[in-house]
């Protein structure tokens, strides 16, 4: 047990790190190739930020523990959506004013309950894996161009997370240089991750899917934690925001979809997780649609609510990996107490938030009322 867990730990620490070079040598590239701000928050730091996932589910299933690459897209959504904007919204509330973000939160939904009809058989193959990931190339071509018709203003806060742009053919090479110690570290982390939770389950007879939904999901979701939390504390607008939707959409197309292409035998995908994990993720999607259109932004309470839901859904895993008799109790004041109470929490919330909401003849009304 105490091998698995310095694996464990060393496999997160270098995950984190290797995606964090990564990142930076991404963003530098992409900067001085002349590629908006914009898409680079939200497509190459969002990919960046996902490559812990890929490199663990790439790992997983070539391996013996399939089930850990599932567990593990489906245990990361979760986590970003509910634990990282729940977080980060406590720490100040969050703004959503980009209309690029909002489009992409109902994309995020319908890609949710595309991969779920996809694996519906029990199986993710060639075909179901080049689909998803022929989607990413039309949402990335996409992005580029939606973001030639952002505003100017918020074009100009997406600059302020890159600063310090290469300049020259050696800072060039210097960016290249972290992308192969990012991927290095990245490959290396994501073997010593999957086989130190590949022991600990077996040591505690505990399914794949659940070290893949609660471990390891935690532990490649960290870069996204570090983002978007910094992201929050500086102010940053969208960036936040913007890195768990587009990290969201990077694990389902990319990670699921290059996974299931490149691995031969596909990756399979456990009944338990048809029914029960992926719904849960596709509620916790769908939930940021109202919260996400309720005054634009993501109030400390909403913050509160997300976090407390990823506690209590943390909470009803493990009482299940038990066998604990309090989990079938929590499970049902859930489905029939919370969600019926949420549903009208974010009802009202929106009803509110319409009746509010001036009736602006164009975008730049309010820009010209404050100059008045």
């Amino acid at each position: 047990m105490l091998v698995a867990s310095g694996l464990i730990v060393l496999g997160l620490v270098v995950l984190v790190v290797g995606g964090d070079l990564l990142v930076r040598g991404a963003s530098g590239i992409a900067s001085l190739l002349g590629i908006s701000p914009l898409v680079i928050g939200l497509t190459v730091v969002a990919f960046g930020t996902s490559a812990p996932e890929l490199a663990v589910s790439l790992s997983a299933s070539s391996g013996d523990a399939a089930e850990i690459a599932v567990g593990n897209v489906l245990g990361s959504n979760i986590f970003n959506v509910l634990f990282i904007l729940g977080i980060s919204a406590l720490v100040t509330p969050l703004s959503v004013a980009s209309q690029l973000i909002r489009l992409e939160v109902p994309f995020m939904v319908g890609v949710a309950i595309l991969l779920w009809v996809l694996g519906m058989n029990g199986h993710l193959g060639h075909v179901e894996g080049s689909l998803l990931f022929g989607t990413l190339m039309i949402y990335i071509v996409w992005s580029i161009w939606q973001s030639r018709r952002e505003s100017k203003k918020v074009v100009e806060e997406y600059e302020e997370e890159f600063d310090n742009p290469p300049k020259s053919i050696w800072d060039a090479l210097l960016q290249l240089v972290w992308i192969v110690l990012g991927l290095i570290g990245l490959a290396y982390g994501s073997q010593w991750l999957v086989d130190g939770a590949v022991m600990i389950a077996r040591k505690l007879n505990m399914s794949e899917l659940l070290i893949g939904l609660t471990i390891v999901a935690v532990g490649t979701s960290l870069p996204e934690v570090v983002a978007s939390v910094m992201a929050s504390i500086k102010g940053e607008r969208d960036i936040a925001v913007g890195n768990v939707v587009g990290s969201n959409l990077f694990n389902m197309m990319c990670v699921l979809g290059l996974t299931a292409i490149v691995v031969p035998e596909g990756v399979p995908v456990p009944q338990t997780a048809i029914w029960q994990e992926f719904p849960v993720m596709i509620a916790v999607c769908a939930i940021c649609l109202p919260i996400f259109f309720t005054g634009g932004r993501i109030e400390r309470w909403e913050g509160a609510m997300l976090f407390g839901y990823y506690i209590l859904y943390t909470t009803y895993l493990v009482l299940g990996a038990i066998e604990s008799p309090y989990a079938p109790m929590l499970g049902k004041a859930m489905l029939f107490g919370l969600v019926p109470l949420t549903i009208l929490i974010l009802t009202v919330s929106v009803l509110n938030s319409l009746r509010s909401t001036p009736d602006l003849p164009s975008e730049e009304a309010p820009e010209e009322a404050t100059a008045d």
